[in-house]
């Protein structure tokens, strides 16, 4: 199964995933279903990754530099590189997509690391705070799906830099509160 540009194949999405291959065949009719799934884990991994290389102490510095981390994971991972060069209208639309499966699951992520920021009740529990999660998720969109920077330091430091300073000035009313 090696269709839109992904040259992945079902042994390793169902190893990633923990399952068998048969379950794949059978849970998954379509190649969308199944690649849904597949980057569904990639981002996953790509949380899991930046929790260990720069994990969050519950700060907007560290929510900011664990956020960069993961969007410099995204940006590096084959799969970004290879819908990159073989789809480009797939990667155009991801960077305009408003609601859907991959949009839920990552603003539940970015939602989870914001909770420390609301001690009482969490994102919930304010307004303001629980609409961050799209927010920060549109602006990180630009520097995690630009794999044509990779390898040029320039560029990557660029884009770092500039989601950075957009996500330190999302979170700055919650950072004065802290201090």
């Amino acid at each position: 199964m090696r269709t839109d540009g992904l040259d992945v194949s079902v042994t390793d999405i169902a190893r990633a995933c923990g399952v068998s291959r048969n379950y794949l065949y059978t849970s998954w009719k379509t190649v969308s279903a199944l690649h849904l799934r597949a980057l569904t884990v990639e981002l996953a991994q790509a949380f899991d990754a930046a929790h260990r290389t720069r994990p969050s102490d519950g700060t907007v510095e560290g929510i900011t530099g664990h956020l960069c981390q993961v969007v410099r994971t995204v940006r590096r991972h084959p799969t970004t590189a290879a819908v990159a060069r073989t789809s480009p209208t797939a990667l155009a639309t991801a960077h305009v997509t408003t609601d859907g499966p991959l949009v839920r699951v990552v603003t539940e992520y970015v939602g989870d690391l914001l909770h420390p920021l609301a001690p009482s009740g969490g994102i919930w529990s304010d307004p303001v705070l629980h609409s961050r999660p799209w927010k920060i998720l549109w602006i990180a969109r630009p520097a995690a799906l630009c794999p044509e920077a990779v390898g040029d330091q320039e560029r990557e430091d660029t884009l770092d830099a500039a989601f950075t300073e957009l996500l330190r000035d999302l979170l700055t009313p919650w950072a004065v509160a802290a201090e």
